[in-house]
């Protein structure tokens, strides 16, 4: 090779060598780009790690016996009293595998197997009364467990499950899911008197109570309006009470009787309330970001009493506490009288992490201080609530299936609007926000 050629070659590895270097520089970049666009839409790693371990207590936490008649319910909480479901959960839980689907946590077939034996188990064999379930299940079974009532807010939850799944899958799942909600007799469920929903039923003492203050119940007003079989007087969205309150220097909303943050969020999981107005002109996304607010603010103003409150622990809800399950833990505003919240220091996950669709900053503040806890971590992702007011700092034993449920849905809309975008096609939906008379707005 003659002296020429020899400065040639190297010439050509130069240029080989910097066109290499050009391109490597150039990928890593769009890599960088893509990593932070796809952490633009996914958000920061906890919401990944908490939705994954959720989905685990959905699929863990299960009837996986085939041949069993309780095939597919879903216990109300874990480690503790396993051989109860609840069908609540079971409704988290339809949306929660149809999510685990998508995102190959499981595959689609995994998924579609589970849910449609699911679905089956609960037209063939799960006691109900007119089409609505009892609240408690034996998971073994399918049948009523001890005295549990009839429950139509759990059977709205199961339902709109169930829808999810029916429009992800299509087909027999489809089907399946609107045979369940088709036998739902909601208008038995409600008092002609005074055009409300019963709270309760059972076998031996009839119905009880009414769904008359706003809590989470709005959407069994439009799957009852919606109904093709058993359709609801419309008029119920109206007729119970809206009561308006600020707290402290924020904005007024209509808040729920013990000011449990979980009411401004469960039908908020299915339905998309961002773009719609009712005939009162109130928009019920924005109503939850007042409450949410309200919540994170009274949490901040007791911060001097509770060692646990602060910043980034909040979200008073209804949860596991030192001395059991308590559905009163709340913040003010609520109540008629204005004074019926109640809190010991008690802080559940949830409660931030279900708001994180009307507060997302304060919410992912929350899940990122809560992941520096290693006690309130454990085989489900967070633990349902912890105290630090008492001594041995006190943290909860169980997941709960429905707080496990909310935490999955809503940071699921918040990254995507998964769930949002299935519910929201289902006909029958559609149908009960044309007769409720829901507007769209911009």
């Amino acid at each position: 090779m003659n002296k020429w050629a020899a400065k040639n070659k190297v010439i050509l590895l130069s240029i080989l060598l910097l066109l290499f270097l050009v391109g490597g520089y150039w990928l890593l970049n769009m890599q960088k780009e893509q990593t932070e666009s796809q952490l633009e839409i996914e958000g920061p790693p906890i919401l990944e790690k908490e939705s994954k371990k959720s989905f685990e207590f959905f699929w863990d936490e299960a009837n996986t016996d085939e041949g069993s008649t309780g095939y597919g319910l879903i216990r109300d909480r874990a480690p503790n009293n396993p051989e109860l479901a609840s069908i609540a959960s079971v409704g988290f839980g339809l949306t929660a595998i149809t999510i685990g689907a998508e995102r190959n946590w499981i595959t689609k077939e995994e998924a579609e197997k589970r849910i449609e034996g699911t679905l089956d188990t609960l037209l063939l064999h799960a006691e109900h009364e007119n089409g609505v379930f009892y609240h408690f299940l034996n998971i073994d079974d399918a049948t009523r467990a001890g005295t549990s009532e009839v429950s139509i807010i759990d059977t709205a939850i199961l339902i709109s499950g169930a829808i999810t799944a029916g429009e992800y899958f299509e087909g027999d799942i489809k089907k399946k899911a609107e045979d369940i909600y088709r036998r739902v007799n909601w208008d038995w469920y409600r008092n002609p008197n005074n055009n409300l929903f019963y709270m309760s039923y059972s076998p031996e003492s009839g119905f009880a109570g009414a769904w008359d203050f706003y809590a989470e119940q709005l959407m069994m007003y439009f799957l009852g309006a919606g109904s093709p079989t058993y359709p609801t007087n419309p008029e119920m969205f109206y007729d119970f009470t809206r009561q308006e309150r600020a707290y402290g220097e924020g904005e007024p909303f209509i808040h729920s009787w013990f000011g449990s943050i979980f009411t401004h969020q469960f039908s908020h999981a299915w339905f998309d309330f961002r773009h719609y107005q009712d005939r009162e002109g109130i928009n019920w996304f924005e109503n939850s970001i007042k409450a949410s607010k309200a919540n994170r603010d009274y949490v901040m103003d007791q911060a001097d009493k509770f060692e646990t409150f602060g910043p980034n622990a909040w979200g008073l809800t209804a949860s596991d506490g030192p001395n059991g399950y308590n559905g009163k833990y709340g913040a003010s505003p609520s109540g008629s009288n204005n004074s019926a919240h109640f809190t010991d220091g008690t802080i559940p996950p949830a409660g931030a992490a279900g708001s994180i669709v009307f507060t997302p900053e304060e919410s992912i503040a929350a899940l990122e201080h809560y992941e520096t806890i290693p006690e309130l971590w454990g085989d489900y992702g967070f633990k349902d609530a912890y105290n630090l007011e008492i001594s041995p700092d006190w943290y909860a034993q169980d997941v709960i299936g429905i707080d496990k449920g909310i935490t999955l849905l809503m940071i699921e809309n918040y990254r995507t609007g998964f769930v949002w975008e299935n519910f929201m096609k289902n006909e029958f939906v559609q149908k009960g926000i044309e007769e409720i008379g829901l507007e769209k707005v911009e």
